[in-house]
């Protein structure tokens, strides 16, 4: 166990937005066991909103803790950039410089969250003797690259994650509610944007998914979101870079009734925080509904959602027992989740939105 003041942690988990939203009730963890370590994480430039508010620094700097309330520093890792322009040398240079600034960090241990070959080998680019890992990660080249393996027995990812902090802590932790970042002019937004009608419960609906296979048919989608407004609810429609075409879908369906939003994720944040209920399939909208303490409607298909359902909230899941774990990347959506109609969505809604417990 470590116990001096200054012991420095490393965090590797890159993406996408729901693993890294995954991830932070294991972190927070640690962090509420020990404030006085220095926590740092890398992560892919798309997602640093969900560690840091715009205008924040170094979180050991004063700044107020609210912009940054988790981790002291960001490393930033394009990866995805890296991969298209892998002979360039801006590309050589940007990597070389990730390097300089993580054993400039001087870490103790580096925990790798995310099992993935680039993950791992960025960890060892801090220069630590103490790397620790997945004894089964998501691709297995990355267990070459710990020092340490530890294996989970969890079912959820976010149990697995919790493990692997222990091996940290060296005492037992439980999976905490995360510290999201609080940016002013997001809160402003939202509440500018309910305040027309705030007395209607807000529940926002996420039609979008990685790829079709775990895509409920957008008209469903539609569909519900006609019940909720007869309900009396305000309808928000989230749409996701490229997934514009689903919210014109869904405002077309319901006769221009739902509010589409094409917003940052800083702005996506504050008015999770704001809503009576998400609804949506396997993806990051719903985790952020969970890691807010929001009550969640999963539609789960292809993914296990005993493995990366809602967690940590009050939820329900629906999902067909014809479903099997399958992360295959069909365009189709999967026959299982055809077999969940608009009316079953709506009755899991009732029983989240109206029962005595709602928030």
């Amino acid at each position: 166990m470590h116990t001096r003041s200054k012991f420095r942690l490393l965090v590797v988990r890159l993406g996408a937005m729901g693993d890294i939203l995954h991830a932070l009730p294991a972190v927070t963890a640690l962090r509420k066991a020990h404030p006085e370590w220095v926590i740092d994480w890398v992560v892919e430039p798309r997602w640093h909103a969900l560690l840091a508010a715009p205008g924040s620094t170094r979180r050991d700097t004063g700044q107020p803790a609210p912009l940054q309330p988790l981790v002291d520093q960001l490393h930033l890792a394009a990866t995805k950039d890296w991969r298209r322009n892998l002979l360039a040398s801006h590309t050589r240079d940007v990597i070389a410089a990730l390097r300089h600034s993580l054993r400039a960090g001087d870490y103790d241990t580096v925990i790798d969250l995310q099992g993935a070959l680039r993950s791992a080998m960025i960890g060892r680019m801090a220069g630590c003797r103490r790397v620790i890992g997945e004894d089964k990660p998501r691709e297995r080249a990355a267990r070459l690259f710990f020092t340490e393996r530890v294996v989970t027995q969890g079912a959820h990812v976010i149990e697995q994650d919790v493990e692997l902090a222990e091996a940290i802590a060296g005492d037992e932790l439980k999976p905490e509610q995360p510290w999201l970042p609080v940016d002013p002019a997001s809160e402003a937004w939202a509440d500018t944007l309910l305040f027309p009608a705030a007395t209607q419960p807000a529940v926002l609906i996420n039609p979008g998914a990685g790829w079709g296979a775990k895509r409920w048919p957008v008209e469903r989608y539609a569909a519900v979101a006609q019940g909720l407004i007869e309900r009396g609810c305000r309808v928000l429609v989230n749409a996701g870079p490229g997934e514009e075409p689903l919210a014109d879908a869904m405002v077309k369906q319901t006769g221009g009734a739902v509010t589409p939003l094409v917003g940052n994720l800083n702005q996506l944040i504050a008015l999770t925080r704001r809503i009576r209920l998400a609804i949506a399939g396997d993806t990051g909208p719903l985790h952020l509904a969970c890691a807010l303490g929001r009550p969640v409607v999963g539609i789960y298909g292809p993914t296990d959602p005993s493995r990366n359902g809602p967690f940590g909230t009050r939820f329900k899941v629906l999902r067909s027992p014809k479903s099997r774990r399958d992360h295959t990347r069909y365009e189709a959506p999967e026959a299982g989740l055809l077999t969940i109609q608009p009316e079953d969505v709506l009755r899991a809604a009732d029983e989240l939105l109206y029962s005595d417990t709602a928030p």
